[in-house]
């Protein structure tokens, strides 16, 4: 079969050509010509009124032409003008010199009073019948103007009619493509086997373990009776669920490279619109689309739009169309047979707001969870991000995957690409790993704020503020290592402390009070050594207090109240109270200032014992303004306790002995990546 050049479609009967749209210059042009027609025609149908061929006279003078037998018949029109007819041998006394160029002579006058007007004709001609003379017809007519009659009648209709068709191609442009009467019609986005820019599972990095569910299903679309025939059945739904950018709809994508069946994909949002009913009929035909080219994927990208828990909103009724929409879905979810070869993906990162019904068995049979990446799936991340750009020997992906801990693929990808542009406004020719330190502190911490002026004084307290975290930071065993301090403005802080949080699966008590008397580091610093206490310790305060609450009410970490856990995973927990008694909440509120309290203290001694330490590592952040983890193992002495991230890097690096970095553009040698990595 031939093909048209355009998206392969066939040829439609009669040749090649489709079918021309009317061209609407015609129609245009019969309403103008309508129009002139009928203003040409308007006014009285007893003699012309041609604009020009009629003359406006006074009152008397039609009673003088009235009297001298000029006028053959008068039409009174709409009870308040007269019209005259003028006999054509009086056509001269009447129009004088024009009366050549008037085919007919009409003339025209205001009455004061039909009813006066009547009796004077009527007497008129009484009188001319009296002399033997002939009557003056007089008629009495309403006047058809059809331009009035238009503006009146038609026009409006003519509004009304293009204001349904301009609604009709608006929702056709902005809506399923069809017009007004196709707005239930689903907007999803077909790809197929034969779409170009296709994403394959080779372009997805880490997330192994749900690569491993997603490829099962696209095995059960290519080989359904592999599973069928054992009497196995395959899920009819996967739900990814994770945090923001941790590549759910990327993995979504893949699915739809790798299957070869048609793949579905719509919003969560473009179900619901102003109209009542459309999502659910939205809902009805995507689902109808899909069973006509079963077997088939159906991707649903943020299904919280329209799964949110029924019954929660206090504000709309239960009739809400965002509630019928989800009735509709959980009816296709569950209608539609076990094998009919219609699989559903949705994805989401509230999954905690999702309705029941939409996450029973039947409906999302699995829940793959899409977390953070680790250090080493950050490394096969790296390797991707990392492809299409131009780097120099001095970039490790061991370490930078390592000076990224808790980023998503997408604040990878948004790192990578920062560099980049760092890089090119430098007018460098390759990406440096400066460039790429540089872009990480502008998205941890914010744009550099060079033009914040500080005074010598309020220098010295961030200094010894900072300082203080630093010290701390290094001399304990499980608080995170310290990577750079700077006492730079960047953002809204006035200085920050960049550390390496251990990846740990389970935290312990040692662990969170580590963490927490580093976080008093600096304010026990400026309480020690500047006798005064300043507004910098406030986000340290905070996730101080929240810390210790958790432990308190969540985990069960204090003395005074040992194994109990206040925290409601459902949420569904009460809004009219607390889950404990008054004064269980005084324990909290006690155990909590004593957990502070204590690591205070603590923080104040360990200051107090590494004083002269301290106290240089403040006076090279004033002079310096930034300084690294190098500059403060100077001071202090190597760290007595290896990273948690080191051990894992080695243990990569013995699993496999040609990392990733190597294989790059611009990449250094096995030697020059052991050397940088001790350096780090």
């Amino acid at each position: 079969m031939k093909l048209n050049q355009k998206k392969n479609e066939p040829n439609r009967p009669g040749g090649d050509k489709k079918p021309k749209r009317p061209n609407l210059m015609w129609v245009y042009l019969g309403i103008i010509l309508m129009l002139g027609v009928t203003y040409l025609m308007s006014g009285d149908q007893g003699f012309a009124t041609v604009s020009g061929e009629t003359k406006e006279i006074t009152y008397t003078k039609l009673q003088g032409y009235l009297e001298n037998d000029c006028v053959e018949k008068v039409v009174i029109v709409d009870n308040n003008t007269a019209r005259a007819k003028v006999k054509k041998e009086q056509m001269a006394v009447v129009f004088g010199a024009d009366a050549d160029k008037r085919k007919e002579g009409v003339i025209e006058v205001l009455i004061p009073n039909v009813s006066d007007f009547n009796a004077y004709m009527e007497q008129l001609n009484s009188e001319r019948q009296e002399a033997g003379k002939q009557k003056v017809d007089v008629s009495f007519e309403k006047d058809k103007n059809y331009w009035t009659l238009i503006l009146v009648n038609i026009v409006p209709l003519l509004f009304f009619v293009l204001f349904i068709v301009w609604m009709t191609r608006g929702m056709g442009a902005g809506g399923a493509g069809g017009g007004i009467f196709n707005v239930g019609k689903a907007k999803a986005q077909v790809l197929d086997k034969d779409n170009k820019n296709k994403v394959t599972f080779k372009d997805v990095a880490g997330l192994e373990g749900a690569k491993e569910e997603i490829e099962e299903i696209v095995s059960f679309l290519k080989n359904p009776q592999k599973y069928t025939e054992l009497g196995g059945k395959i899920p009819k739904g996967a739900l990814l669920v994770g945090p923001p950018g941790t590549g759910k709809t990327l993995l979504a994508k893949a699915v739809a490279g790798e299957a070869d069946v048609p793949f579905f994909s719509m919003s969560g949002s473009e179900f619901v619109e102003m109209f009542v009913g459309v999502g659910a009929s939205r809902v009805r035909d995507l689902f109808r689309q899909a069973k006509e080219k079963a077997p088939s994927i159906i991707f649903i990208d943020e299904i919280d739009a329209v799964g949110r828990a029924r019954g929660k909103n206090m504000v709309s009724g239960g009739n809400d169309e965002r509630e019928s929409t989800l009735n509709q879905l959980l009816t296709e979810m569950d209608g539609f047979g076990t094998n009919t070869g219609v699989i559903i993906l949705a994805a989401t990162n509230r999954a905690e707001i999702l309705d029941p019904a939409l996450l029973r068995a039947g409906r999302f049979d699995r829940q793959i969870h899409v977390e953070l990446p680790d250090l080493k799936e950050r490394i096969d991340i790296f390797g991707v991000h990392l492809r299409p750009l131009k780097l120099d020997e001095s970039v490790d992906v061991n370490f930078l995957a390592k000076q990224t801990p808790g980023f998503s693929g997408a604040d990878i990808a948004n790192v990578c690409n920062e560099a980049a542009l760092i890089a090119a406004r430098g007018g460098k020719k390759a990406v440096s790993k400066d460039d790429f330190m540089a872009a990480v502190d502008r998205i941890v911490g914010g744009l550099e704020r060079k033009n914040k002026i500080l005074t010598d004084e309020e220098k010295r307290a961030i200094a010894y503020h900072e300082a203080g975290h630093a010290t701390i930071s290094w001399l304990l065993q499980y608080a995170n290592p310290l990577v750079k301090v700077t006492i730079v403005p960047r953002g809204r802080a006035l200085g920050a402390a960049w550390y390496l949080p251990e990846e740990r699966q389970l935290v312990t008590l040692e662990h969170m009070n580590d963490e927490m008397c580093s976080l008093l580091g600096g304010r026990a610093a400026e309480e020690l050594f500047l006798q005064q206490t300043g507004t910098g310790a406030l986000n340290d305060l905070e996730r101080a207090n929240k810390q210790a609450y958790a432990m308190v009410a969540y985990y069960g970490m204090s003395e005074k109240l040992k194994n109990l856990c206040f925290y409601d995973s459902t949420g569904q927990q009460s809004y009219f109270g607390k889950p404990f008694s008054e004064h269980t909440a005084q324990l909290i509120d006690e155990e909590v200032q004593r957990m502070l309290a204590e690591q205070m203290a603590r923080a104040k001694q360990i200051l107090e014992d590494n004083k002269e330490g301290h106290h240089k590592m403040a006076e090279l952040l004033i002079e310096k303004e930034v300084i690294t983890a190098e500059d403060v193992e100077a001071i202090f002495g190597p760290r007595q306790w290896k990273s948690r991230g080191d051990e894992m890097i080695e243990a990569n690096k013995k699993e496999a002995p040609a990392p990733q970095s190597l294989s790059l553009e611009g990449a250094k040698e096995d030697e020059n990546t052991e050397d940088n990595n001790e350096n780090s």
